[in-house]
């Protein structure tokens, strides 16, 4: 076989294997939302019930699934007044919240127009999410005017709790659809969960 014969038959090896890699990238995406998505989100990193000290919070792990998966943005709600609490004063501080209606203070801000769909979500602490996700409903009360609002919840046995009730009250123009649970600590092993979620929503 001459030299141009074995580029010839090298070359044919290679094209399968690179449209199969450029098939497989094109597919990575298992949901396309109408419009730009937004994941908005609070996560609680460091001691947390069931899976203990952990870097990166429960939340967080399924709001980066969704954003694989959908190639929606992510706006995280940040406040550091639960940095380096043990669970049980977390617990305590949660509650005393709660009852008093507090709104702390979250970082930075996101324009909401630009946006569809919009994925939210957080713990569920004492029947409903943190009480600084309030704080961010309260300022965009009147942004999801006719957009899609999908509510999700990291849990220990709480399921969906309020949650879903209590983004309707905040949001009341939005089409709020059925909100998704998963067990806190399951959602490291869970991506599969997330994503049968997500092909089965109708967007």
């Amino acid at each position: 076989m001459n030299i141009k014969n074995i580029i010839m038959a090298t070359l044919a090896l290679l094209i399968p294997t690179a449209c199969s890699g450029q098939a497989k990238q094109e597919n990575e995406k298992v949901m396309e939302t109408t419009g730009k998505s937004l994941v908005v989100f609070f996560s609680h990193a460091g001691d947390n019930y069931a899976v203990g000290n952990i870097e990166v919070g429960n939340t967080k792990i399924v709001a980066d699934y969704i954003s694989e998966m959908t190639g929606a943005d992510q706006f995280e709600i940040v406040t550091h007044k639960y940095d380096g609490m043990a669970y049980n004063p977390l617990i305590k501080l949660a509650q005393e919240e709660a009852n008093n209606g507090e709104l702390p203070e979250y970082e930075g801000d996101v324009d909401m127009s630009q946006y569809d769909t919009v994925f939210i979500g957080g713990p569920v602490w004492w029947g409903t999410y943190p009480q600084v996700m309030f704080t961010f409903f309260k300022k965009h009360g009147d942004d999801l005017q006719g957009k899609t609002v999908i509510p999700f919840t990291t849990h220990e046995g709480s399921g969906l709790a309020n949650c879903v009730e209590d983004v309707k009250a905040a949001f009341p123009g939005a089409n709020v659809t059925r909100g998704f649970s998963i067990y806190g600590h399951e959602v490291r092993s869970g991506k599969s969960k997330v994503e049968k979620w997500l092909k089965g929503l109708k967007l």
